[in-house]
């Protein structure tokens, strides 16, 4: 089925780094839209990084930007999301999302979503 799935979450002291992996199988990612949206507990699902299709737009959250990079490598239909200078208000599920073909920062406008990777910084 067609379907991306995330990985690469885990537990970082504050000020560390992970990457984050959204994989597609069944599909071309290369020709979505690919977005990271969070959602903390007892908290609204939060827009976070969208690249576009041509890999040539990026958004970023304000509360992430300047410390998450968003980066495709289409040999393996993966999106990356490089999270440095992790902080205690980053613990959240991190979900990856696609659509054709421009960001949006909608959830229901998003056509394909990972199952979730968790993202925990605490010291």
């Amino acid at each position: 089925q067609l379907q991306v799935v995330e990985s690469g979450g885990g537990w970082v002291q504050p000020g560390g780094s992970l990457r984050l992996s959204c994989a597609a199988s069944g599909f071309n990612l290369d020709d979505y839209a690919v977005a990271w949206f969070r959602q903390a507990p007892g908290e609204e699902r939060e827009g976070v990084s969208c690249l576009d299709s041509t890999n040539s737009n990026s958004y970023y959250a304000d509360f992430v930007a300047g410390r998450f990079t968003l980066s495709r490598d289409n040999a393996k239909n993966t999106v990356y999301l490089q999270m440095n200078n992790l902080k205690p208000g980053d613990t959240a599920v991190y979900y990856c999302a696609a659509r054709r073909w421009d960001c949006s920062g909608y959830v229901h406008e998003y056509d394909y979503w990972g199952q979730g990777t968790q993202v925990t910084v605490s010291s």
